[in-house]
């Protein structure tokens, strides 16, 4: 019923090897987690980043509150104008564009 002293002094010998199993659940935990949610999201934000540097005049966007319009000028300082009505035009920061509907061709 009780444990006679070998096994309990049998109990604490390879405490490394156990540390270092103990520690490779936490290991895989965070390589799937890397690969399933930090990668994809990087690869997201790259994306998403080329779409903004490649806009120009004439494109049509949408932001990210849902404005639909056609980019008239494109700043230097990190904002755009967008025509939402004819005549009704307003200054936008690049990162709120959400998604560019139509691209007009570069000029030749």
């Amino acid at each position: 019923m009780f444990a006679t002293p070998a096994f309990a002094q049998a109990a604490g010998t390879g405490g490394a090897a156990a540390t270092l199993t103990s520690f490779v659940p936490l290991v895989l935990i965070f390589v799937i987690m890397y690969f399933l949610l930090i990668r994809p999201q990087q690869r997201k934000l790259k994306q998403h980043r080329a779409m903004i540097d490649a806009l120009r005049r004439g494109d049509q966007v949408v932001t990210q509150g849902g404005i639909v319009g056609k980019v008239t000028h494109v700043g230097e300082n990190n904002e755009i104008h967008v025509e939402i009505a004819d005549g009704v035009k307003v200054k936008v920061i690049r990162s709120t564009i959400a998604q560019v509907i139509s691209k007009t061709e570069p000029v030749a």
